[in-house]
């Protein structure tokens, strides 16, 4: 039995319901590794779960993905050992000093990557991936829309997209923002807060793009779904994989024949990493990119455990870039 900090969700609502509290952990059991949290990421998926949005019986830890050390080795496990430096995603009760997970679940972090890197670069990391290589397969002469581009996933689209050999136009809420996105190879540039109007924001990406994108990914929902569908060409890919600034009501299903026969999906990561293969591919992709320096990855803020409230008001609010991570060890 070990003992573990970690933060608590007491009931679905706001940021207040979160507590942190110590509580034992048990030895791991069969298949299962015990690992001592280096980082923990802060994510939009933790705000749903904890907000009911994603029902989860209460009381649980939250955080959904996290890297660490092996401390300990439970029957039935071969391929890992006390030591080993492990990352991972798609797994509830990550916010914590010391976390029992399932081995199935972990992936061995490459040489030469720092853990708290590691952490940063699993759940949004292994999003990009799917996006930009399944749901909607950049290929080279594509132009996509990226909003939030200065944001977790919203860096590594521009990344990922452009190294494909396709045109970003990226959007963000100010110049400092915007330039980030520049920095990461956007060709286009959009301070979308100086719109009042989603047909005034389509436009615009339309002339940055001198026609209709072939693809628009969309994690900041409510205040963009508009837009983006208006952006597309006819046949376009609206890509819904988040909803930062609110969820997106029920609408009209003929206004995607009325644009133009457009696609609109609304994926998650779980479906895309639901075989160990598949999961294993897309991290060794993600983690031997940021190993090798293609792909970088911007840790935004550091918070410790007792102000995970805090780290969820600058996520919440849409403050950052990059990505925020909890470090059990401030």
């Amino acid at each position: 039995m070990t003992q573990a900090t970690s933060v608590f969700v007491s009931e679905p609502g706001d940021r207040s319901v979160l507590q942190v509290r110590t509580h034992d952990v048990p030895d791991p059991g069969p298949g299962e590794v015990q690992v001592e949290v280096a980082a923990a990421g802060v994510n939009f998926i933790d705000v749903y779960k904890r907000q009911g949005v994603y029902p989860v019986p209460t009381p649980f830890v939250l955080g959904e993905e996290g890297a660490g050390t092996v401390t300990a080795v439970g029957p039935e496990v071969g391929d890992l050992a006390v030591g080993d430096r492990v990352a991972w995603c798609q797994s509830l009760g990550s916010e914590s000093t010391v976390v029992n997970k399932p081995a199935h679940l972990v992936v061995t972090v490459p040489e030469g990557v720092e853990l708290e890197v590691a952490c940063a670069a699993m759940l949004q990391g292994l999003t990009a991936h799917y996006l930009v290589t399944s749901t909607y397969a950049v290929k080279e002469g594509d132009v996509a829309l990226v909003h939030a581009a200065a944001g977790g996933v919203g860096q590594l689209l521009v990344q990922m997209i452009t190294s494909r050999g396709a045109t970003v136009v990226a959007t963000a809420g100010s110049e400092e923002k915007l330039e980030i996105a520049r920095s990461l190879g956007a060709q286009h540039l959009i301070d979308y807060s100086t719109f009042d109007s989603p047909d005034a924001l389509s436009a615009a990406v339309r002339e940055a793009a001198g026609r209709g994108v072939d693809a628009a990914y969309d994690g900041v929902g409510k205040a963009t779904f508009d837009a983006s569908l208006a952006s597309l060409r006819p046949r376009g890919m609206m890509v819904l994989f988040g909803g930062a600034s609110g969820q997106v009501p029920p609408f009209d299903i003929q206004r995607l024949n009325a644009s133009g026969s457009l696609f609109l999906t609304r994926p998650k990561l779980g479906d895309y990493v639901a075989e160990r293969s598949e999961y294993e591919w897309r991290a060794a992709e993600v983690l031997g990119a940021v190993a090798d320096g293609s792909l970088k990855v911007d840790i935004g803020g550091r918070y410790p455990l007792a102000e995970a409230a805090a780290a969820y008001e600058a996520l919440e609010g849409r403050q950052t870039t990059g990505k925020l991570v909890l470090v059990p060890g401030a």
